[in-house]
């Protein structure tokens, strides 16, 4: 199955979120913030097939993240994850280095499917913002 890099500044989302990427056959490599991330990208040169990461977090966010990793090793794969609405708002634009931002709250349905897409190079559903805030 695939490297997982996840970055989530929330203990009980990260818990729930390397939990279920593990019980679906991932190998997953977790930290805190975005700063201990990157350490943690550079450390493994970038072999990951997925970043997974929140957006708003301290030290590095999800945005900054994604930037630096995604400069140094543009064949990683990179996913958003937010439950604002002016946070995927951010992460606008950055298509062509972001696959996709995934709102919170989700279920372990959804995660597993959007990762699933992620790892296959299935093309993204386009959420427009407007609908993706309600």
């Amino acid at each position: 199955m695939a490297r997982i890099l996840v970055a989530e500044d929330d203990d009980n989302v990260r818990a729930f979120v390397v939990r279920a990427l593990e019980m679906h056959g991932h190998t997953v490599f977790e930290a805190e913030d975005g700063g201990l991330a990157a350490e943690l990208a550079d450390e493994h040169k970038g072999e990951f097939d997925l970043l997974l990461s929140d957006i708003k977090m301290p030290v590095m966010d999800g945005i900054a993240l994604a930037l630096s990793v995604g400069a140094q090793y543009p064949d990683l794969t990179i996913m958003l994850m937010t439950g604002f609405a002016d946070q995927r708002e951010r992460a606008h634009g950055l298509d062509a280095l972001i696959y996709d931002v995934v709102n919170k709250p989700f279920s372990l349905a959804q995660l597993i499917s959007k990762v699933d897409d992620a790892l296959a190079g299935r093309p993204a559903e386009i959420i427009p913002l407007a609908r993706s805030a309600l």
